[in-house]
C-alpha cells in the first residue's frame, strides 16, 4: 500500500511519525514538501533535521485563483507514484473543490482521499452559514481577534466549500474529539472520522530524560521554577504568564520562569519582564531543539505552564514527568491533561485564574511530584508514538477495506 502525504513543511515531529510508518513492511510512504518556506507555516516553526526514511518530492507552491496555495506538478507526482491513498492538509485540500477536474482525475485512478486536521478554527455548518464565529476565529498575531464582516463572509464561502468536499473525502484523520461534532454537521459519516491525536517521538523523549538525569543540573535547585516551551507568538500568551509571575513574587520570593523558544514576540516579552521589575526572574533560553538539552531545563523546573494556544510541548512536558497547567484552546489538551490527576485547567485569558492555579501547585510539593508521575504514565500508556502510528494504520486499513495490515 502506497500513501502520499501533502505536507505544509518538513516539521520535525511529523517527519518522525512518517519515518515510523515507513518502517511498517506493508506501507510505502511518499511525501510532497514545499520547495522553500511555505506561507502556510507559522512564525518560528522549527523544521526537521531528521533523515527521511521515505521518498520526498519537493514541489514549488503557487498562489491559486482562489487565494490559497497548491503544488506545481502535483499530478506529475501522482502519475509517477500511483498512490493508493492521498492525504491532504489545509489549504491544499481546497483544490478538490476549486479544481473539480483534479478531483475527477484522482477518482478515475481509484485513489482514496484523506483529510488531516485538528479541526481547530473550523466552524460547524450552522456556525459558518449564520456567521456565528466569535468563538471560532483565532489568529496567532491577535489572540482575542473579533471577526470582521469581510472575514465572516470569507468563512461563509469556505463553509460552502467544506460542505462540498468534506462528504467526498474517504477518511478524516483528526487530532481532537471536536471533529465528530464539526464534521458530522457537514454530513460526514461518523465511521469515516478517526481521532488519532498527535505525538512527538516519545521513545526519544524518554531516552533524553534518562540521559539528562545523569548530567549535572542546568540551573540551581529551585522548586518554585515553572517553564514554558513554544514559539514566542502572541497567541501563546507568554505575556499573561509573565504577569502571573509578577503577581506571585511576594508569596514565592524564589519564583522563576524559564521561557524556551524563539519568535517575533521575544523582545516585547523581555521588555515586559524588565518593565515589571522581574527581569532576573524570567530566563529566556531561545529555541532548544536538542531533546536532551530541553530535558535538562524540564527536569530543573517543577511545573509546565501553557498560558495560550497549545502544541506538542504539552506531550514533551508530560514525557519529562511534569504536571501541566493549561486552558482549553484547540481541544487537543483535553486528552492529555486531566483535572487533579496530572494537571489543572485555568480559564482562558484570565490572569487571576492562571495565577491561582500556579499558586495551587507551588504550595504542594508532593502533589506536583505525583501529578508529574501521572503525566509520564499517560504518555507511556495512552498517547505516544506507537498509539499514533496504530491510529494511522487503522485508518488506512479502513479506507482500503482491509482486515489487517
Amino acid at each position: 500500500m502506497k500513501v502520499l502525504f501533502l505536507l505544509l513543511s518538513s516539521g520535525s515531529y511529523f517527519i518522525n511519525i512518517l519515518n515510523k510508518l515507513s518502517e511498517h513492511r506493508d506501507i510505502e510512504i511518499v511525501a510532497i514538501i514545499p520547495a522553500g518556506k511555505s506561507e502556510n507555516v507559522g512564525k518560528g516553526v522549527h523544521l526537521a533535521d531528521e533523515k527521511y526514511k521515505f521518498d520526498v518530492h519537493y514541489l514549488e507552491e503557487y498562489k491559486t485563483w482562489y487565494g490559497k496555495t497548491f503544488f506545481k506538478g502535483f499530478m506529475d507526482v501522482v502519475n509517477i507514484e500511483r498512490p493508493d491513498i492521498i492525504i491532504f492538509h489545509w489549504p491544499h485540500i481546497l483544490a478538490l473543490t476549486f479544481y473539480p477536474l483534479l478531483y475527477f482525475k484522482l477518482r478515475r485512478q481509484h485513489i482514496k482521499l484523506a483529510s488531516r486536521e485538528i479541526p481547530f478554527g473550523v466552524p460547524t455548518l450552522k456556525q459558518g452559514i449564520t456567521f456565528d464565529l466569535d468563538n471560532v476565529i483565532r489568529d496567532e498575531d491577535d489572540p482575542i481577534k473579533k471577526p470582521t464582516f469581510s472575514l465572516k463572509l470569507r468563512m461563509f464561502l469556505l463553509t460552502l466549500a467544506r460542505k462540498f468536499y468534506y462528504p467526498k473525502i474517504d477518511v478524516h484523520l483528526n487530532y481532537a474529539d471536536a471533529a465528530y461534532e464539526v464534521l458530522t454537521s457537514y454530513g460526514v459519516d461518523h465511521n469515516k472520522i478517526f481521532v488519532i491525536y498527535n505525538s512527538p517521538d516519545t521513545e526519544k523523549l524518554f531516552s533524553a530524560k534518562e540521559k539528562a538525569a545523569q548530567m549535572p543540573p542546568k540551573l540551581p535547585e529551585n522548586f518554585d521554577r515553572i517553564i514554558h516551551v513554544g514559539r514566542l507568538v502572541k497567541w501563546k500568551r507568554v505575556d499573561l504568564l509573565i504577569e502571573a509571575v509578577k503577581k506571585l513574587e511576594k508569596k514565592y520570593p524564589n519564583i522563576e520562569l524559564v521561557v524556551v523558544g524563539y519568535g517575533p514576540e521575544e523582545e516585547n516579552l523581555k521588555n515586559q519582564a524588565k518593565n515589571l521589575g522581574i527581569k532576573d526572574r524570567v530566563i529566556f533560553t531561545g529555541g532548544i531543539y536538542d531533546q536532551s538539552e530541553l530535558a535538562r531545563y524540564m527536569l530543573d523546573s517543577s511545573i509546565y505552564v501553557l498560558a495560550g494556544m497549545g502544541g506538542l510541548s504539552i506531550n514533551d512536558a508530560m514525557a519529562f514527568g511534569k504536571p501541566v497547567i493549561v486552558s482549553v484552546c484547540d481541544g487537543t489538551e483535553k486528552k492529555l491533561v486531566f483535572e487533579d490527576l496530572n494537571g489543572t485547567f485555568f480559564e482562558e485569558g484570565n490572569l487571576e485564574s492562571l495565577t491561582s492555579k500556579i499558586d495551587f501547585l507551588l504550595s504542594d510539593e508532593e502533589l506536583v511530584k505525583k501529578m508529574g508521575e501521572n503525566s509520564a504514565k499517560i504518555i507511556k500508556e495512552k498517547i505516544n508514538m506507537h498509539t499514533v502510528v496504530k491510529g494511522y494504520l487503522d485508518a488506512f486499513r479502513y479506507v482500503m477495506g482491509e482486515t489487517g495490515i
